[in-house]
């Protein structure tokens, strides 16, 4: 069955009105009748097409600065009968109102709207109440309607237009289909801003939990996400636009896409490229990694060697180039083909320490002229990111098999983060030097995978177990690689430990003191902590509790 509509009259009201030439030549050669707004109309009369203003169909001009122009049922009974069933057919006419064959739309710039910085006054003036309302009729009406939201399918409705055929009902379907995606992601944009910007006023009670729930885990839940938190919503609306495809995934048999949220205009996800071949995947997550890892010490200059989104080593300097040479430094190997990050702006210096190391990625907030031309000219094929904002994310994402888990960013800002807090269960007081390598060591914990054991020494890490099964494994991998890893120098002796949850036995801390720790932090909390402080009051050492956990799965 044929079930082809030609596409005799139009309405057209586009914002963005680039491209728009093509659909008004193919208007102009098949004499198609076209219906259009304001700006939009004034666009297609200078191209030549012959239009009819909306206002000429409502009987009603636009209004209210144009917050109304096609809200009419002159306009949106032609779009919504259905000319497939004859009932709909034989009321439009008796209602004297003609039917749409094509809808094009675009909507108000409402994202880039928020990304300029605009006032919320001018932001609310972007939300758009008629193009969502035009489209989802016509997408809605696919049976009897073509509507084109996207640009790019301005040639191809061109071509239906000057064939005389128009559109197959499949052909109208995707089209519908891909105009209830374009307006669920323009909602769900408005969504998250809204959410961010108009908080839930007091005055706005939540019923308290019914007094007969006796079940701890519900009210366990109640408890940690209640109803109210504007970060957990009970329905996840968010949207994400496809900035780029990636060559490939984690492996070349995945297919890959990187998608950028649309209201943020400096994050990671939007860095500038100015070197390099196109990032890939894994070199998204591991200098995301890195990134991440090094603003965990701002405002203090910090450098982050990264490889399978693990640090290989960190440090703090006084200079950006000296921080670089002691993250090198614990892993001179690893560091071969990772990704380096910076929180400060990379110098020359630096850049000179950079370029015999094989490195994927480079990341910074800014590089010095000099230090980016070198960089650029001595290392091609050296992907170079500047990000122009510090990570920001509030919220974290993982998927699983039916859904998502959504959870807080983990971050090094609880109570049991500040040094000042910790208590104090084994040894004497970690003298300044010793108590700063300490909270170096806690803060870079939080960016290695559990199981997790880090060693520091003069603000720098010097070995790092991460990703085992057991800690005590972590605690001997840790231990190994500070002592192989740099020409047989034993740097375990007299370091410091940070390990990121509690130890379940005394022989992970065993392990750490036999091989010359001399002070180790952890968050304490295991059934067996008298043990472990015993084995640690046994030899003297300095052991600090925090009570905060920072697994990474």
């Amino acid at each position: 069955m044929n079930t082809n509509r030609p596409i005799r009259r139009a309405l057209v009201s586009v914002y963005d009105k680039d491209g728009i030439e093509v659909l008004a030549e193919a208007f102009k050669r098949q004499g198609t009748e076209v219906v259009s707004t304001g700006s939009t109309a004034r666009r297609l009369g200078e191209l030549g097409v012959k239009v009819t203003e909306v206002e000429k169909v409502t009987g009603f001009p636009e209004s209210l600065g144009g917050r109304v122009k096609t809200l009419d049922p002159h306009i949106h009974a032609g779009i919504l009968a259905d000319m497939t069933n004859p009932d709909q057919a034989k009321e439009l006419k008796r209602l004297g109102i003609k039917p749409f064959d094509m809808v094009v739309v675009n909507l108000y710039p409402f994202a880039d709207t928020v990304r300029s910085g605009a006032g919320e006054s001018d932001v609310i003036e972007k939300i758009d109440i008629g193009g969502p309302s035009m489209i989802r009729a016509a997408a809605k009406n696919s049976a009897s309607v073509a509507v084109i939201t996207d640009p790019e399918d301005y040639q191809l409705a061109a071509q239906r237009v000057d064939s005389g055929e128009g559109f197959t009902l499949d052909e109208r379907r995707c089209l519908a289909a891909k105009a209830f995606a374009r307006t669920a992601s323009y909602d769900a944009t408005i969504t998250e801003w809204t959410s961010k910007h108009w908080a839930k006023p007091g005055t706005i009670n939540v019923p308290p939990v019914n007094a007969d729930e006796s079940n701890d885990a519900t009210n366990a839940a109640k408890t940690t996400a209640p109803a109210d938190n504007p970060q957990f919503p009970p329905t996840f609306t968010r949207t994400w636009e496809r900035a780029h495809t990636l060559r490939y995934g984690e492996n070349p048999h995945q297919q890959a896409c990187l998608y950028a949220d649309g209201l943020d205009r400096d994050g990671f996800a939007h860095a500038e490229q100015l070197n390099g071949k196109p990032m890939s995947y894994n070199n998204y997550v591991d200098a995301d990694a890195a990134w991440r890892a090094v603003w965990d010490f701002a405002p203090q200059i910090a450098v982050a060697v990264c490889k399978h989104n693990n640090p290989c080593g960190l440090a703090i300097g006084e200079t950006v180039a000296e921080a670089h040479l002691k993250a090198h430094a614990c892993d001179p190997m690893s560091a071969y083909g990772g990704v380096i990050a910076a929180n400060s702006t990379v110098t020359l210096e630096m850049a000179q320490n950079v370029r015999p190391i094989f490195t994927e990625v480079i990341v910074a907030p800014d590089y010095e002229p000099e230090a980016l031309e070198l960089l650029k000219t001595k290392k091609k094929n050296l992907r170079i990111l500047r990000v122009a904002n510090r990570p920001h994310t509030r919220t974290q994402f993982r998927q699983i098999d039916g859904g998502v888990l959504v959870q807080s960013i983990d971050r090094i800002d609880a109570e049991g983060d500040d040094s000042a807090n910790w208590q104090l269960v084994s040894g004497d007081p970690a003298d300044r030097a010793t108590l700063k390598d300490l909270a170096f060591a806690w803060r870079a914990i939080r960016c290695v995978k559990s199981n997790a054991i880090l060693l520091a020494h003069d603000q720098a890490t010097v070995g790092i177990g991460m990703g085992q099964v057991n800690r005590v494994d972590s605690c001997h991998l840790a231990v190994e690689r500070a002592n192989t890893l740099a020409d047989g120098e034993n740097r375990a002796k007299g370091s410091v430990a940070a390990s990121d949850a509690f130890f379940p036995f005394a022989d992970g801390a065993e392990a750490l003191i036999d091989a010359g720790v001399k002070a180790i932090v952890q968050p304490g909390g295991s059934i067996r902590d008298q043990e472990v402080i015993d084995a640690a009051q046994t030899h003297g050492t300095t052991m600090y509790l925090t009570h905060t956990r920072h697994f990474f799965h």
